[in-house]
């Protein structure tokens, strides 16, 4: 099979949005991702997953932790600043969790600390201890499907 039509076949597994951010140097960094999960209740271990290429890994490799910012469908411009897709510049606001950089109104903010790395392919796995989170009251997410945003569509449920 060739790299496109993977990556086809892999876009059919619809993902939550999420932005990861970590602080180095007093600088705040930030890279949207869908590879993010939970592996453990416990301990409570969760990872996310970095390209090779992609300026945020040495970043996490330095600072050692990470926070995870699971977005709502009302934040699909922040997705976009954060995949480099919107160039001009915007402002983003950011709240403190557990000392790290944290985007002002996601949906749940996961502060984690690097515990193991795994270098996996043409990415590294970073595997985190969290060490707090929270979660809003806030709209659906943010939803990644076949190469799109998307949002969940309300139905009525008869039982």
């Amino acid at each position: 099979m060739d790299d496109r039509q993977f990556r086809n076949a892999m876009g059919k597994f619809a993902t939550g949005v999420n932005v990861i951010t970590t602080e180095v140097d007093g600088d705040v960094h930030g890279m949207t991702a869908n590879a993010f999960m939970s592996v453990s209740l416990d301990p409570k271990l969760v990872v996310i997953s970095i390209g090779e290429n992609a300026s945020m890994l040495e970043k996490i490799k330095k600072s050692k932790k990470y926070a995870v910012n699971i977005l709502s469908q009302d934040q699909k411009e922040l997705s976009m600043i954060f995949a480099g897709q919107i160039k001009e510049d915007r402002d983003v606001s950011f709240e403190r969790l557990a000392d790290l950089p944290v985007i002002k109104g996601a949906s749940t903010q996961i502060s984690c600390e690097v515990v193991k790395e795994h270098v996996e392919g043409d990415h590294t796995l970073f595997i985190g201890r969290v060490v707090d989170l929270q979660n809003q009251e806030c709209s659906d997410p943010l939803l990644f499907y076949k190469g799109k945003y998307r949002s969940i569509e309300r139905t009525k449920v008869v039982l």
